[in-house]
Order: C-alpha cells, then structure tokens, then sequence
C-alpha cells in the first residue's frame, strides 16, 4: 500500500474526531443516567467523588499506549469528566484571587474548566465559604518547594473543621512584567513569597527598585496596569488576562519549584486505593515525646511524606506537627497507628484521607 495522501490523512482524521465526538456525546448521556439514579436513591446525594475520578485517571494512564504522554492523555479526560459531571451537579470552586492566581490554575487543573470559580481575598475566606456553602469546594495552598509549609493555611485547619479531599501540584514560574516594559522600573509588586523566591534574581537585577509585598501575585498584576514605572511578579496566565508585557521570563531563583494545593470539603471520602493521610498532633510537654510519636507509624510500617512543626495559634512557645501519612484512615495498619499515636499525645486531628496527586 502506497504513503496516504496529505488530503486521505484529513479524511481520517475528519472521520474519527466523528466518532470521537459521539462517544463523548454518549458519555454524557451516562452521566446524566447516574444524576438521575444518584438523585432517586438520595436527594442530597454527592455527585464529585475524588476516590472515583483519581482510580478512573490512574487507569487512564496504566493503558495509555498512544504517542501522547500519559499526563496529556489524562488531562484530555479531565477536562470531558469535568464537563459531564457539570451535567449532574454544577460545582462552584472558592479559590485565593484576584483572577489569575496560582491557586485558580490549581482549581481548574484539579476541576476542569466546566467549573466556576469564586475568587476569595484571603485563606480564611476560602474556608468560612465552603463553611457556609456558598462553595462546594476550596483550594488552599499548603506548601512550597522553596518556602516550606504555608503558616496561614495550617492555621486555618486547626481551628476550623473541613476536611481535606483531594491535592493538586503546580509547577510554579514567575514572570516580571509591566504595562510598559520601555519605562524603568522604580517598584515591585507581587506576594510576599514570590519575592522570597525570587530573591537572588531581583538584587541582581534590580537592586535600587522598592520592593513591596501584597495580598497576591494576580493583584500585582492588576495593580501596576495603571501605574507609571511599576511593575508586578506573576503567572502566565495574569500576564495575558492583564494585557501586560513582559519584561523578564522565568525569574524564580530554584528550577523546579512547585506548591501543593489541598482541596477542602465538608465530606470525607472513601479509599481510592493510592491515598495519603494528613494529621494535626499536639503533642506532650516531656523528653522523647516525638519519638513517642513517631514510633506507632514505624511500627505498622507507615510511609511518613511529611513532617513540619507549625505555632499553635494563639499559644506562645507551643507548636503542633503537621504529618502526612501513605494510606487511607480506614487502612487497618493506618487505624492501629492513629490509635497508638492518640494514647499518647495531648491531641491528635485527622484532617481528611485523600487520593495522591495524579496530575
């Protein structure tokens, strides 16, 4: 058989986006099936699942076998999850704003796009709207590669009493920009930790500019629109949303920075078989009371991804761990060890179990 012609390729290619089409049409219909189904047994019944989207994506990835790349392959299927699951229920995100934010590129990586999206103006409101139900869900950063764990989030959940559902990754590049890259640039905006990250750069380049920090990065960006010689530190996405110009690309001073996102909810969520678990845990006033700690997880042959120490808020000079643990609360060795861990602390808080990152 002869090479296909550019024209036959087309025609193939017409043919399939065809099917392709239709079968995401049928998709639909499926799921409108399942709201109807979900809605009989329960008229209060929950129609986002973590557990079962984070085991769809990971088969998703297990039988890619095309030349996409497993993570291209499952953010196509994101985005048609999403726009089904809009079918049943339609979900509303609250994230850090103003537009434009690290956070809201979290919310729509973990969501899709057939989401919407209320911009809060700090942590604590993300959290007192899902509280209150104005939103199903809230994304809240929790910590950054360079920076460590972020302060106002922990905070928030241990005094507050959402639980964690999901988490989402970011890589994170900063971008200098301005409403005209021509003018000098006498001062700086952008959030406290993105001028912490990109700190070295800064003084190398721009020693003598005044430096502030403000609430977030997208709210620089907004900021120096309409004022002569600033400019702001910022994503992509405000770059383009604030019609600026970019005045440098890429300026964090560590490749590879990334911040973890959680996801916030009023429900805990069943395993989805790849789960880790975050704990709050204050412990006793005595020697070797971390090890006491520590002990029970070892033991039953608990994976520990994360240990931090955090003030205890409004408590000087007393400080709590927050930990994240591999397995799911309901895991039998996960039980034993909580178990253990709770005789022999002041107080221990399960803050959620949830799917690991996929994308």
């Amino acid at each position: 058989m002869g090479k296909k012609t550019l024209a036959e390729l087309r025609v193939e290619i017409d043919a399939l986006d065809q099917q392709v089409q239709t079968l995401i049409g049928k998709r639909a219909d499926l799921a409108g099936e399942v709201a109807t189904v979900k809605r009989a047994d329960d008229i209060n019944s929950v129609f986002y699942r973590p557990e079962r989207e984070a085991q769809v994506l990971r088969s998703i990835i297990e039988r890619n076998k095309s030349q996409l790349k497993d993570k291209d392959m499952a953010h196509i299927f994101r985005e048609i999850m999403s726009a089904c699951l809009a079918l049943e229920q339609p979900l509303n995100i609250a994230y850090l704003g103003p537009e434009g934010t690290f956070t809201q590129e979290a919310a729509l990586k973990h969501f899709g796009h057939a989401v919407s999206t209320l911009d809060c103006a700090s942590i604590d409101e993300i959290f007192h709207q899902v509280e209150k139900g104005n939103a199903h869900y809230g994304v809240v950063p929790i910590e950054n590669s360079s920076n460590g764990v972020i302060g106002g989030t922990v905070d928030m959940l241990y005094s507050q009493d959402l639980k964690i559902c999901g988490e989402v990754e970011i890589s994170i590049q900063h971008q200098l920009m301005s409403a005209d890259q021509s003018i000098e640039i006498k001062t700086i905006y952008a959030h406290q930790q993105a001028l912490d990250q990109c700190q070295r750069w800064l003084a190398n380049h721009y020693p003598n500019a005044q430096l502030k920090a403000v609430a977030s990065n997208a709210l620089a960006a907004r900021m120096v629109k309409d004022e002569v010689g600033a400019a702001a530190i910022a994503s992509e996405a405000a770059l383009s949303l604030y019609e600026l110009e970019r005045v440098a690309k890429n300026i964090e001073d560590k490749a590879g920075n990334t911040t973890r996102f959680l996801i916030l909810s009023k429900e805990s969520i069943e395993p989805s078989g790849k789960d880790k678990t975050s704990i709050l845990v204050v412990t006793k006033h005595e020697s070797g009371a971390l090890f006491d700690l520590l002990e029970p997880f070892k033991e039953q042959g608990i994976n520990m991804m994360q240990l931090a120490r955090h003030p205890i808020p409004g408590v000087k000079w007393e400080y709590l761990f927050l930990i994240d643990i591999e397995g799911h609360q309901d895991d039998d060795k996960v039980k034993i060890a909580l178990a253990e861990v709770e005789k022999r602390v002041i107080k221990v808080s399960i803050l959620g179990s949830y799917p690991i990152a996929i994308l």
